[in-house]
């Protein structure tokens, strides 16, 4: 029935209760939109991959999940971990840098050490310069720097037989300098000289020749056995030296093996050695070999 309104018009009818009529419901709800369920889905994926990374490191625990968000299952041993969303990056996690205090100490050090290293160089120069090193350098090299280094270091042979001896052996060798170190260089001794001229007189060839060297290159070309001529001398002989001066006839000994280099006066120097003081004409062959000396090396 009607029911009678308090203005006299009459008002809508009044449902029973208990009548069918369909009681009201929750608000519909938007529609969902497919990317942002994409983007909601990247988003646990990435939050997957940060705690794989963190377990594989083992220095921290994975993070917690956020509350209200529906979690991915855990990754399992040895499974590739879930690939990283596009649009994001992993920053690396910056270094602790070293103290002040350490870093002042370290260039402190570093200059004190390149310091050190200067001051060895210069020093390792100038001990070199002021007092050369003669090792590496021939006799000749010796014989002649500075007025003869024979003077203050040990150079030569400390036998004459044997300094006379070294003479056919560096021929033998083709060791022009060294050969022609053997004989004196100095002042008015220039015995090297001698000697070369010498060797152009005996064997006929350019009279005008003053060059040791070339006198030495020429007697290598004669040498026809270069074991039996480097050794057609001793080292020394039984008989006692004469003095500090002594005569050594090249024909005294049997030569082989090349022509002989005549008479080579030596003299004892400083420091024992034996240096040629002279040296005169001999023959390049030599007819018989005297008894007188007996070697012994």
């Amino acid at each position: 029935m009607a029911e009678q309104r308090d203005d006299g018009k009459p008002g809508a009818e009044i449902e029973p209760a208990g009548s069918n009529a369909p009681a009201a419901g929750p608000p519909p709800q938007p529609p969902v939109d497919p990317a942002e369920v994409e983007q909601f889905r990247q988003f646990q994926q990435f939050q997957d991959y940060l705690r794989f990374t963190q377990a594989q490191q083992g220095n921290q625990p994975a993070p917690a999940p956020d509350a209200g968000v529906v979690q991915a299952p855990p990754s399992q041993p040895g499974s590739q971990p879930p690939m990283i969303p596009a649009g994001y990056q992993l920053v690396p996690v910056e270094r602790r840098r070293a103290p002040k205090w350490v870093t002042w100490l370290g260039k402190k050090v570093l200059a004190w050490v390149l310091a050190f290293i200067l001051l060895a160089v210069a020093g390792t120069w100038l001990y070199n310069h002021f007092f050369p090193n003669d090792a590496g350098k021939t006799s000749a090299q010796l014989a002649q720097e500075g007025g003869g280094t024979y003077h203050t270091n040990h150079v030569f042979s400390t036998n004459p037989y044997e300094a006379v001896r070294m003479v056919y052996h560096n021929i033998a060798q083709g060791r022009v300098d060294d050969a022609c170190g053997r004989f004196q260089n100095e002042g008015q001794r220039d015995i090297q000289t001698r000697f070369a001229q010498d060797i152009a007189q005996t064997f006929r060839q350019n009279a005008a020749q003053t060059d040791c060297k070339k006198a030495v290159e020429f007697l290598a070309t004669q040498v026809t056995n270069k074991n039996d001529y480097a050794e057609s001398l001793p080292s020394s002989v039984s008989e006692p030296l004469p003095g500090d001066t002594v005569t050594i006839d090249s024909c005294t000994f049997p030569v082989t093996g090349g022509p002989a280099l005549g008479v080579f006066t030596v003299s004892k120097v400083e420091k024992g050695q034996w240096l040629i003081t002279g040296h005169a004409i001999g023959p390049a062959k030599c007819s018989g070999v005297p008894t007188s000396a007996t070697p012994t090396g």
